[in-house]
């Protein structure tokens, strides 16, 4: 499994990383897409004996329960050969009991607290990424950049990261941990994939200019990009796009549906499967450190591990971007007007 560098860090991770959202047992979001427990072992021994080093995880995941598996799966594994990233912001409980105002968001009480409890989840003395997993406007960006750093100067967290942010709140945020002498953010984890590629707008550029690690989530959309949607066919009953009223992740599946096409003429070039090819697009796009692959069962994870065994041409890569590039919002499609011929 090929490592790549974790950002502007010191730190290599693999270029696949195992996702953890459907370990545990949800009782609120994501209820009823889990793995049971065996099942979840048997993915998370396959995945670390393929190569793969890097899980990541949240305190929210299955009401902390992701962590907790993880916690007892891992007591077996020799620590400092696993990458174990983690996020806080939202309820533990995810809204099925109730929490003191303080246990969530990202003042440096609900940051500091929820650190040592995801400690404890996980059996674990330290966290080698902790990551905020979506801003909080609520709480000046400097409070929870000061309780991050005294996260990573007690030795509790090795690097930090953030998730689901907006460019001018991330740039804000790394120019004040510069400003301040500051642990900065290393990674953004984001909603990235070839039927959601929104983040070449501003986060990637600002990304590659600030030397930060992308790791996509979701980047099969949602199992859209698995090739089991697709045009005039009957959906698979059970699945998350089986009603598609209510979706979480926000698309258009028309155009999915030319972009899913298309992926399986590359698949078939290589030998490969839709869900591969999908995965080897995002594998070839500059910024992305590591993607987050969310395998449920044993066959999933067969699939996607191969996804990292080749390489599409720079060709294939063309056709795709052509098919799947986002629209050109201003000031983007003024610039490029007026700046393409100078």
């Amino acid at each position: 499994m090929e490592h790549r560098q974790f950002g502007r860090s010191g730190l290599r991770v693999t270029a696949l990383s195992l996702g953890a959202m459907t370990f545990g047992e949800a009782q609120g979001f994501m209820k009823g897409v889990h793995a049971d427990d065996a099942e979840a072992r048997r993915v998370l021994d396959t995945a670390l004996d393929a190569g793969i080093d890097t899980i990541d995880t949240a305190n929210g995941y299955a009401e902390g329960r992701s962590e907790e598996f993880l916690g007892r799966a891992l007591k077996a594994r020799r620590r400092d050969s696993i990458v174990l990233a983690t996020k806080c912001r939202f309820p533990t409980l995810g809204g099925t009991a109730p929490m003191h105002p303080n246990q969530f968001g990202l003042s440096r009480a609900s940051v500091l607290w929820n650190c040592e409890q995801s400690l404890k989840r996980l059996q674990t003395d330290y966290i080698d990424l902790y990551q905020v997993h979506m801003q909080d406007g609520s709480v000046p960006i400097d409070e929870t950049l000061r309780a991050m750093d005294d996260l990573v100067r007690s030795g509790k967290v090795r690097y930090i990261g953030c998730s689901n942010y907006t460019g001018w709140q991330l740039m804000k945020a790394l120019a004040i941990a510069d400003a301040r002498n500051l642990e900065r953010f290393v990674t953004l984890q984001a909603f990235y994939s070839l039927i959601a590629r929104d983040l070449e707008l501003e986060l990637v550029p600002l990304s590659l200019e600030e030397k930060l690690g992308i790791l996509p989530w979701s980047p099969l959309g949602g199992g859209f990009l698995t090739g089991k949607y697709r045009r005039g066919k009957p959906r698979p009953q059970g699945a998350r796009r089986t009603d598609t009223t209510g979706q979480f992740l926000q698309f258009d599946e028309e155009r999915g549906f030319t972009i899913v096409d298309e992926l399986e003429k590359v698949a078939v070039a290589h030998g490969a499967t839709i869900t591969q090819a999908a995965l080897n697009y995002l594998l070839r796009k500059p910024g992305v450190t590591s993607v987050i692959i969310g395998a449920k069962t044993m066959a999933q994870l067969a699939d996607d591990l191969k996804a990292a065994d080749w390489e599409m041409t720079a060709e294939e890569v063309a056709r795709l971007d052509a098919l799947s590039a986002p629209p050109r919002l201003y000031p983007h499609w003024m610039l490029e007007r007026l700046t393409q011929d100078r």
